[in-house]
């Protein structure tokens, strides 16, 4: 079996730069795309075994869009999506992460956010509610959130968990 691929799709030569480095040193073999339209050709020429997305690139909420186009594609369904972003993680213990981030928007403290991130701390189940242009909110699952600035300690060992 070959090296797993890792397509990492940002919009920074820096960030992309560092990721590729500290992965690379791990035995991934690691490709890019700087947008929505690159990485979605990229996962159709090389089918990587795990995707790291930046949220905004070209529009403010990119990498979103491009996460829920993997997802609702049978042939990228499958493949682990790890959300690179400088927003805060809200954190539960309960099973349904969507049913917890609806709980949020019911919040007056959190209803008019245009992003909610939420992970829950046992299972690791992550997901996505965010609110468009035209004011829908859209909400999908991904396989979980990575800090910037990226730091290798948090990175290796989560996508370490998610290509065991």
């Amino acid at each position: 079996m070959g090296k797993q691929t890792i397509l990492i799709v940002d919009d920074d030569i820096d960030v992309i730069t560092v990721i590729k480095a500290i992965l690379t040193k791990e035995g991934y073999e690691v490709i890019s795309a700087g947008n929505k339209e690159e990485g979605i050709a990229m996962m159709k020429a090389k089918k990587p075994d795990l995707a790291i997305l930046d949220v905004m690139m070209t529009t403010h909420y990119e990498g979103f869009e491009l996460a829920k186009e993997l997802l609702d594609n049978p042939e990228f369904k499958e493949t682990p999506i790890l959300i690179q972003t400088s927003i805060d993680v809200f954190v539960t213990t309960r099973a349904d992460v969507q049913s917890m981030a609806l709980e949020y928007r019911k919040d007056p403290n959190c209803k008019d956010m245009q992003v909610l991130l939420v992970r829950n701390a046992m299972t690791g189940d992550a997901g996505i509610d965010y609110r468009t242009e035209d004011g829908k909110n859209v909400w999908f699952p991904v396989s979980g959130f990575v800090r910037k600035p990226i730091e290798a300690k948090v990175l290796v060992p989560t996508v370490n968990s998610l290509l065991s």
